[in-house]
This record gives C-alpha cells, structure tokens and sequence, in this order.
C-alpha cells in the first residue's frame, strides 16, 4: 500500500513540473514549471520530510510546424515549404520547502532558449511563396517568468487516505523578458535586402510582461492494487492587457488593437490512471490525457493586443520512477486534436471572416527529476 503512494506522489511531483505549462508553438503557452509539489506518499516519507527542502529539474522540448485555422490543417503550407518552425528547448529549475505534511511552497524559474524560422515574417507574403527564398531564424534565450506558490492538502497525507486532493494559489513575476528582438530581412522599393532589428514573435517571448496569480489543484485515488487515477488542473490569470511592446515599430501607424503583444491567460488540466510495475521497484506507468491552451480573452481586464489562442488535446503516457529521495519522471503528450480558435480581434471582424492560424507541434518531451535534501 505504501508504495501505491510512493508512486502516486512522486508522479503528482513531478509530473507538475513539467505540467505548467508546455508551450504549444505559436500558441505561446508560456514555459512556466509546477507549483503544487505536495505529495501522497506514505507516512514515512512526511515524517522525514517535513521541514525538509526538495530540489526540482524539469527538461522541455518541441517542435511545431502544423498550421491550423480552426481545428482544420492548413496543409498547403507544408506543401509550399511556407510553414513556420518553432524550436523550444526549456529547463525548468525549482526549490520547494515542506513546511508541514499539508503545507509546501515553492519557487520554480525557466530558462529558455528558442529558434523560428519563417519565411514571410521576413520578405514577406508576396515573395514567401517563391521556393527560392532562404528561410531566415530569430532567437531569443534567457530567463522566464518566476513563480511562487503555495498548496495544501485537504487531507492529512500521513493517514494514508485512499483519496486526497491539494488546493494551490500563485503568483507570476514579470522576469521574462517579453520584448526579445532580433534581426529580420526586408525588401526595400528595388527590391534591394536590408535589415531592421525588433521584436520577435510573441510565441518565442522569453515573458509576457504582466504580474499574474494562479488557482491549481492536484488530486488521486486509488481503485485497485497497485493503479491509482489522477488528476491535475491549473489557470493563469493575467489582468494586465497588454505589455506595450510594439509588434512592429517600423509601422507608420499602430494599430489600436492589436498594435501590442497580449498579456493572455492559460490554462491546463491532466487526468490520467498510474499503475505501480510490481517486478521493478519504485517503477509506474502513466497514460492519460491533456488539454492546455490560451483562451481568446481574459477572465479579469481587457483582452486587446496581439495574441493566438487555441488549445490542443494530447493523450500523455510516461514513466515514474522513485527511490529514496529521488525521483524521476518522463511524459510525451502527443496531440489528438489541435484548434486555433478566433481572437478577440478575430471576433470584431463585422464580417465574421477574419480566422487567423497558429502553428502546433505534433508531440512534446519532458523530463523532470527531483530530490529531497
């Protein structure tokens, strides 16, 4: 029985490492590592640990290149070699002191680093069809944006319940920075290159530029033996509507709506079953589900500036590892659905026409190690 905690926990810790939130592509989910790390382990693992402090890494990767407008592919843009590629490596690093069985807070920072390459961000739409334009690259690299957070079990965890859940609230700092720039190639009248310098796009922002609060919750039960379900969920509010970062400072006019970056909400849940691995000990598999996205406005304060939401469904099988005080966890969500939904700038069109697209990735790789000090 203590084991099917052990299991449970160490998922529940770590998989929330890895859970806030993977970025999409050019849904620009940021990079923000777990804040709810209390467990459901056993009595003994709370009454060593208490007081104790725990220290968290969690790896990131994806690659996006799919368009959708809707949830139907745009798939003439890989044909025409007119996609947009996203490269995002992300290493998520956090500490987190458990100051009571119920009670533990944490501290979790991104570091990033980030590769797009385009075509028409750069000579444009009209020469981006030409097979023989070079793709250019922008990048950005650095830290993201801070969290701090709180949880709390609604249940003592030392009783070894068969069903407990966590409550948890956060705060995001603005350390990101959301106004990277970068070179990109234009075209002057004569058609002659040259090179202006300014912000990159928002899906490779290292922040967004707005001080948030989070609500989160994380649960389990056991059904039968050695399998245990799980569940997750989490939504960032961002009230501030725009981080007055110009998309394109070049222009002679700014648009009043989508003149600026967006400071968006987002959101995630996971719901999952974890089956201990009786001949490996401290081993369990995981398979589950996801869903993460940006809605296209806020919850709290105004919804103006440039942003591209839209959610992806994945089905989330992993490995969770646990022995002594370490513990290890990987997961590969691999989508089942993608939708890039209207914008708020979308929706004002008096037409109900305008549809802008976003690009997804096919799957994403998370990695998340942890151990108790």
């Amino acid at each position: 029985m203590k084991k099917l905690y052990g299991f449970v926990g160490a998922l529940l810790c770590l998989s929330l490492l890895n859970f806030r939130a993977l970025a999409q592509g050019c849904v620009a989910v940021r990079h923000m590592s777990g804040a709810v790390q209390g467990s459901a382990s056993s009595a003994d693992f709370f009454k060593q640990r208490t007081g104790h402090w725990q220290v968290n890494a969690g790896y990131r990767y994806f690659r996006s290149f799919r368009h959708y407008k809707g949830d139907v592919e745009q798939k003439e843009r890989l044909e025409q070699n007119t996609e947009v590629i996203n490269l995002s490596h992300a290493l998520d690093l956090g500490i987190t002191y458990l100051a009571t069985p119920r009670l533990s807070f944490s501290v979790n920072l991104p570091l990033q680093y980030n590769d797009r390459s385009s075509l028409y961000e750069h000579y444009g739409n009209a020469v981006s069809a030409n097979p023989e334009q070079k793709r250019f690259h922008t990048y950005s690299q650095g830290i993201g944006d801070i969290r701090i957070s709180g949880s709390y079990w609604l249940v003592d965890p030392t009783k070894l319940s068969k069903a407990n859940f966590a409550l948890g609230l956060g705060v995001k700092l603005p350390t990101g920075n959301p106004g990277v720039t970068d070179d990109f190639h234009k075209l002057d009248k004569e058609k002659r290159d040259y090179v202006i310098n300014k912000p990159v796009d928002q899906s490779i922002q290292l922040g967004d530029g707005g001080v948030g609060f989070s609500v989160e919750g994380q649960g389990y039960a056991q059904i039968t033996g050695g399998l245990a379900a799980y569940v997750s969920g989490y939504y960032l509010f961002n009230p501030r509507e725009t981080n007055r970062v110009l998309r394109t400072p070049e222009a002679t006019t700014i648009d009043p709506v989508i003149g600026y970056f967006s400071v968006a909400d987002q959101f995630a849940a996971r719901l999952g079953l974890s089956q201990a691995v009786s001949f490996v000990p401290g081993l369990a598999v995981m398979l589950g589900g996801r869903v993460e996205g940006i809605p296209s406005s806020d919850v709290f304060g105004g919804s103006s500036g440039y942003r591209r939401p839209g959610y992806i469904v994945s089905v989330e099988p992993g490995l969770n590892y646990m022995k002594g005080k370490f513990s290890a966890a990987a997961t590969v969500p691999v989508a089942l659905y993608r939708n890039r939904i209207k914008s708020y700038y979308d929706k004002l069109d008096p037409q109900g026409v305008r549809h802008g697209d976003a690009a997804f990735a096919d799957y994403s790789v998370s990695i998340s190690l942890s151990r108790w000090f």
